[in-house]
């Protein structure tokens, strides 16, 4: 493929990319020294799915890159974990809408994504066109409609950026035209994975929606790229702000100074680092787990270490449907009526007074 069809961005430029993705074992590069028929097993079960763009990034077998997008054997022969960690089927009062909180809901608007992650939360389903249809999302809408408490509204998948511009557009439109829902939110990891998606058509269409949000998704410094800085400065530039939800991952990003890099570069594309993420327990991702000591360490390495715009908040998603919970280093020693003994990103001790005052 051609380095301006890559680096390209207009409509046609996107949508060939994806058009050229790898959704076959066997079709990945020789060079890789693959098991086909073995990872063929994983397939059939968790559907692949690596766009010429993403593939690009890897530069060697079992790297960052390459452990987020080719299958692994352990997604099939370790069963550890749930197929549904956070309870989202149970949550769902429609098909692809959780209600979870009282005031927000997630609603599912699109079933495939850029690159297939094989550390999906939805890996279940992800990439099945049953995910997603015309009828699950007029359901999703019809429920926001009716449910007025609902104020927060998060667009998620699959990716919703994969969407064309004009089926975008008509759920947005339908969104904001309802007067209980403030705030719309997307959750897309396509500034990432295919930041030639963010095309100025879109961001266009975005920047109709405001309020409008977007979380997305870096989980290694190389993936922060020219074409993704790109995206995310279209977006920026149309008003829209940026977080970062990343993933700590085993084998990607657990070790400090890969991820002191991530969220120094994050800030140079203009992304704020929100959430540093214990990976779910789906099933076939355990070879991504990390223990939680080790999150807290990376969190407790950043503060004061680097600006607070770069440390994330870190947090566990509750399996079963619990929500999210953040979780900080230990920084406070002792408590006693007259203060507290605090230890500062040094490990020094101070105390601090506290004097109540009539």
């Amino acid at each position: 493929m051609s380095k301006n069809i890559i680096t390209g961005n207009t409509e046609a430029s996107w949508k060939q990319i994806l058009s050229q993705s790898i959704t076959r074992p066997d079709s990945l590069p020789a060079s890789f020294e693959i098991d086909g028929a073995g990872l063929s097993e994983v397939t059939a079960r968790y559907p692949m799915l690596v766009n010429p763009y993403y593939l690009g990034l890897i530069r060697q077998k079992g790297d960052a890159i390459y452990r987020q997008c080719i299958p692994d054997m352990r997604e099939i022969t370790n069963q550890a974990g749930l197929e549904d960690p956070l309870n989202e089927e149970g949550l769902s009062p429609v098909p692809g809408l959780t209600h979870r909180y009282p005031d927000r809901v997630l609603f599912l608007i699109s079933s495939r994504c850029a690159m297939y992650c094989r550390f999906c939360n939805r890996k279940r389903k992800v990439g099945r066109a049953s995910m997603v249809t015309r009828e699950t999302i007029r359901e999703g809408l019809s429920y926001i409609q009716s449910n007025k408490e609902i104020r927060d509204v998060l667009l998620s998948g699959g990716d919703p950026l994969l969407l064309g511009n004009k089926e975008l557009f008509g759920i947005l439109n339908e969104l904001r035209n309802m007067t209980h829902v403030e705030i719309i939110r997307i959750g897309t990891r396509v500034p990432c994975t295919l930041p030639q998606r963010v095309t100025p058509r879109l961001t266009n269409i975005l920047k109709k929606f405001h309020p409008l949000y977007i979380n997305t998704h870096f989980n290694h410094p190389r993936e922060i790229t020219p074409e993704a800085g790109l995206a995310c400065r279209r977006l920026v530039d149309a008003g829209i702000p940026l977080g970062c939800q990343t993933v700590l991952l085993k084998g990607v990003n657990d070790d400090m100074a890969t991820m002191k890099n991530l969220m120094r570069k994050l800030l140079t594309i203009r992304v704020r680092p929100y959430y540093l993420f214990q990976a779910d327990l789906a099933k076939g991702t355990s070879h991504f787990w990390t223990p939680l000591s080790q999150g807290l360490k990376i969190i407790s390495g950043l503060q004061g270490h680097t600006s607070g715009l770069c440390v994330p908040h870190f947090a566990i998603d509750l399996p079963g449907g619990g929500g999210k919970v953040p979780l900080l280093p230990e920084y406070v020693m002792e408590t006693k009526e007259d203060g507290l003994l605090i230890k500062n990103y040094l490990g020094e001790e101070y105390r601090y007074s506290i004097q109540e005052t009539e």
